[in-house]
């Protein structure tokens, strides 16, 4: 008895940070994957109420759930069965207080969780709120924290280690694979999401381009021949170029009275292929809320500008 209590406090230190870490990555693991799940429901039950359509408000939650699962589930899984190896040699160990709290600790958490989701949803359904998306909402937080309360308690009240842990991980980590797998055919590859960076920094910089070409006129009354006029050594203003062969970007006056002109780059990818089912406002809008138009296919696209010369008069006319 004397030399388990010897081993016991010889061991402790790793006896609390193996126990520790699974308990954090667990719950790293269950946020995570009812993020990637919400995720899912966003993408495939939009808002209607919703009017624009932001592509990156739910990408970059599901970049980082996936990139989350992929590296804490196997990290969860390696230290849970070295814990269960250590629980077969000493018996002790699963007996510490270290581990009954902060299994508790998980139970107490859990059941939280399931009170709170139930309450919320019949609140609102009394309220007539209730719809398919946060039905689904509901229903994944329910799913989760009930399987991880349903394991914990039953692993709790067992002396040895029980076979069912073996199935708890296996159906996990088939479950958090298939959310992996399909959240690619969303926000698509890396080498796509590149693309896409690469064709926002290309309308980002027409945006620029355009309104400094608008300010040019203001203070002119012309447009500018090309855009090399645009420099402007004092403000500091560079033209950009295209981010990815830093060619120029094209640019055509086609009537200087009518101050219509053409702002063009070239895209890697089909504007409306890159945001989802039911694109709607493919970029941001204008300070009065309406939509700019920049919708674009893959390849060369020019896009037409005229100015208003009511809504942007020349300076001096403004005084």
């Amino acid at each position: 008895m004397l030399n388990s209590n010897k081993n016991l406090k010889r061991n402790m230190p790793r006896d609390v940070f193996l126990h520790l870490f699974v308990v954090f990555t667990l719950y790293w693991l269950a946020v995570s994957f009812i993020t990637l799940c919400w995720q899912y429901i966003n993408y495939f039950f939009p808002d209607a109420l919703v009017l624009r359509y932001d592509h990156q408000s739910y990408v970059w939650p599901i970049r980082f759930s996936v990139a989350s699962l992929i590296i804490v589930l196997p990290l969860f899984i390696l230290a849970s069965w070295y814990l269960n190896r250590i629980y077969q040699r000493e018996k002790v160990v699963r007996e510490s207080k270290i581990r009954k709290w902060l299994i508790y600790l998980t139970l107490f958490i859990a059941s939280l969780i399931i009170i709170g989701d139930l309450v919320t949803l019949i609140y609102n359904f009394l309220g007539g709120e209730v719809t398919v998306k946060f039905i689904l909402k509901a229903l994944s937080v329910l799913i989760v924290a009930g399987a991880v309360f349903g394991y914990y308690l039953d692993d709790v009240k067992r002396s040895e280690p029980s076979r069912l842990g073996k199935y708890f991980a296996s159906v996990v980590s088939l479950a958090v694979l298939t959310a992996v797998v399909g959240a690619f055919f969303i926000v698509g590859s890396p080498i796509k999401a590149r693309l896409f960076q690469l064709d926002q920094q290309r309308i980002s910089d027409l945006q620029s381009i355009q309104w400094q070409i608008v300010n040019y006129w203001q203070r002119k009354e012309q447009l500018p021949q090309q855009l090399s006029d645009l420099q402007d050594p004092i403000s500091g203003y560079v033209v950009p170029t295209d981010p990815k062969d830093q060619k120029p970007y094209g640019y055509n006056l086609k009537n200087s009275n009518t101050l219509t002109f053409e702002l063009c780059a070239t895209f890697d990818l089909d504007g409306e292929a890159q945001y989802g089912l039911k694109p709607r406002a493919v970029y941001p809008v204008y300070d009065d809320g309406t939509p700019q138009n920049w919708g674009h296919s893959a390849g060369y696209v020019c896009f037409e500008r005229q100015i208003d010369r009511q809504l942007y008069p020349p300076l001096e006319k403004r005084k």
